[in-house]
């Protein structure tokens, strides 16, 4: 049954993302992907201070989903573990920040809608992902233990438990190369990307791949992240078959085989009850007919024993 809904969930993805795909011309340049971490230690607060709004936020909105009962520590750590992976809904809130050059500073801006994710949208991932590493369970506890206001909770995280914030940034080399633009992703692409982002841990789905939109017009399902962020990843994605197609003929094949052989193996064991009842047979008709032969050869004599 597991294997039926992975079929099934990975047919949907298939369909969901073919509806959604726009033609590109194969003379256009795509923007690169790869996280510019470079730029990492000037935007590392920034991303920090909005990491910890974010936390203090979707902690919230669950205890609001869930009351009355009260939230658990659990649940807090595994916001806090998929807040940075962007493969997550915990992290659609990278999507709608860009990263602006001014003066000697690299500034987050919002953005009202959200956006391709390019390079700066990786290098705001790779920035989230050093400033919580392996913090994640402590700022959980902190927040399950101390139920902290958004001031609290950002100086925590910010200044106590890492140091994205104990010292400013330095300051931006005037050599270097701007990124690209923010380019808001249209509305039926963001919308296929949050369902497909949704569907990550349903079910009979467990550790499966999610490709965004991009990824899929590069080409790039079922390759390794440019970034190597694969700790996410578990095992039991390798082992999800890539041709699909082959697999389910593979399957198919298997099934008629053991068909076969089940249908042979009764054949076999049905022609072997039915000597064995044939042999059976005879001896009860041996034995009745020894019977009768005894009891009829037994009745003369008595007879002349009366005359």
């Amino acid at each position: 049954m597991v294997v039926m809904n992975r079929v099934l969930i990975a047919l949907t993805l298939a369909l969901l993302a073919s509806s959604a795909l726009l033609p590109v011309s194969d003379g256009a340049k795509k923007p690169s992907s790869a996280p510019r971490k470079e730029d990492v230690p000037y935007i590392k607060c920034q991303v920090c201070e909005k990491l910890a709004s974010r936390l203090h936020q979707l902690v919230k909105e669950k205890q609001q989903q869930i009351s009355p009962k009260k939230i658990s520590e659990y649940e807090i750590i595994e916001i806090a573990e998929n807040v940075c992976n962007l493969k997550k809904e915990e992290a659609d809130w990278m999507l709608k920040i860009d990263i602006v050059e001014k003066g000697d500073k690299l500034v987050l801006v919002e953005q009202a809608e959200e956006g391709m994710c390019n390079s700066k949208c990786k290098t705001i991932e790779n920035a989230c992902q050093k400033v919580i590493g392996y913090s994640d369970t402590d700022v959980a506890e902190f927040i399950y233990k101390s139920k902290p206001d958004l001031v609290s909770l950002v100086n925590h995280l910010c200044n106590d438990l890492t140091d994205a914030c104990s010292k400013k940034p330095p300051p931006v080399p005037k050599d270097r190369v701007p990124g690209e633009p923010f380019v808001a992703k249209p509305s039926k692409d963001a919308e296929m990307d949050k369902i497909l982002r949704s569907m990550q841990g349903m079910p009979g789905a467990p550790g499966m791949k999610v490709y965004s939109r991009e990824d899929i017009e590069k080409g790039n399902i079922g390759n390794e992240d440019e970034d190597g962020d694969d700790d996410e990843d578990e095992e039991e994605d390798e082992k999800f078959p890539k041709n699909l197609g082959k697999v389910l003929k593979e399957k198919e094949s298997k099934t008629e085989e053991l068909k076969k052989t089940i249908a042979k193996e009764f054949k076999k064991k049905g022609e072997v009850l039915k000597i064995h009842a044939q042999k059976v047979s005879n001896r009860v008709r041996r034995w009745w007919k020894g019977l009768r032969t005894s009891s009829s050869s037994k009745k003369p004599k008595s007879g002349k024993s009366e005359l």
